[in-house]
């Protein structure tokens, strides 16, 4: 005779769902897509969850300010903490010295996370009588609930990451200044994903491709449009088949319009950020919380895998702050107060009158 199961309440979580052999760094979502953090806690929860295996990333470059850095970063320092292999590409020609500037994650006594709920922290209050029904199923659910907390890093911009996450074999280097074309760059990638390919459907083993500054003019290749274009439709399909996702930041200032649009087509999460003018005084009165903001960040794309239904965001333009000037944050904008007076502002909603002040209504 078979076991029969234990009958389980309505009100316990199915833990038997989770994937029970989830790695470090990854989270899985819906439809069977695998995540992996971006390395800014705000950009995964815009996102949905950060960015998925098997997808290219792109980031369009503000001529006026290297904002890009900030994301590619925190992306490369936050693989680096949960041991995922790094590939950098750079323009430079030591790309290495670059690993230099990776910030390290927050120590736990200057640590910028968000306050914790203390209804989380003691279980369940409101519902405490349900706490017979999940039984040995609740050390599980904390487990996870850790897991979650440790997929992404709060980074400290002023704390150089330690040096024991930038040796070993881990880290690979390639300098893409003195490549007449871009063979070499796309041999070195396909050696690297050739470690993640995604055979059984796990994820144990996750890589990160950072590409900085693709068509920087500096390189041999910054004027063959075809050849770049060939080079990132290639990378996509190699990624499709792997447990890896690549960034690459271009500059389209360099590029025709006609190039950029078509790299803009190929990429499955496009970003774009923008430097802040210098005491606008327009712009100041518009926005609240202006002379904190350091730039701008413009989700135009986000990637969908294994569905065809699109993802339809609240806002697409957010300020990025440096919280005491350590920590890198994404804000929605708000809109400041019509007298321009300091305080709260309205955010998205609508006024029915012109006026802050308070009487009677005109419509």
């Amino acid at each position: 005779m078979a076991a029969t199961k234990p009958r389980l309440s309505s009100f316990s979580r199915n833990i038997s769902a989770l994937h029970s052999s989830q790695s470090p760094g990854v989270k899985y979502g819906p439809n069977g897509s695998t995540f992996v953090s971006t390395g800014i806690p705000d950009l995964d929860k815009i996102l949905g969850g950060g960015f998925p295996l098997g997808s290219l990333v792109m980031v369009m470059e503000d001529a006026e300010a290297p904002h890009h850095m900030l994301l590619l970063r925190n992306f490369m320092s936050q693989g680096l903490v949960h041991n995922q292999p790094l590939l950098y590409a750079s323009p430079s020609k030591d790309p290495r010295s670059f690993l230099g500037t990776l910030p390290s994650p927050a120590s736990s006594k200057d640590d910028k996370s968000r306050d914790r709920d203390p209804e989380q922290e003691k279980g369940l209050r409101i519902a405490w009588q349900y706490k017979k029904y999940m039984g040995e199923q609740q050390p599980n659910f904390d487990s996870h609930r850790d897991n979650k907390q440790d997929y992404c890093s709060e980074f400290d911009l002023r704390k150089p990451l330690e040096r024991h996450y930038l040796t070993g074999p881990r880290v690979d280097c390639f300098s893409i200044q003195d490549s007449k074309n871009l063979a070499a760059l796309q041999d070195r990638c396909a050696t690297f994903l050739a470690q993640f390919q995604r055979n059984d459907g796990s994820s144990s083993l996750v890589g990160r491709i950072a590409i900085q500054s693709f068509c920087a003019p500096q390189c041999e290749h910054s004027n063959m449009e075809w050849d770049m274009l060939s080079f990132i439709k290639s990378l996509k399909g190699m990624l499709r088949s792997s447990n890896a996702v690549a960034v690459i930041t271009f500059p389209p200032s360099l590029l025709s319009p006609s190039c950029t649009k078509r790299w803009q087509h190929m990429a499955d999460t496009l970003l774009s950020v923008a430097a802040i003018p210098d005491e606008d005084k327009e712009l100041a009165k518009l926005l609240s919380g202006y002379q904190d903001m350091v730039g701008l960040l413009n989700v135009h794309k986000v990637a969908r895998m294994n569905t065809q239904v699109p993802v339809i965001l609240d806002a697409t333009t957010f300020s990025i702050k440096l919280h005491k000037r350590r920590y890198l944050v994404l804000e929605c904008l708000n809109q400041a107060p019509v007298d321009g007076s300091s305080g709260s502002s309205y955010g998205t909603s609508g006024s029915c009158s012109g006026s802050s002040k308070t009487g009677t209504l005109d419509f």
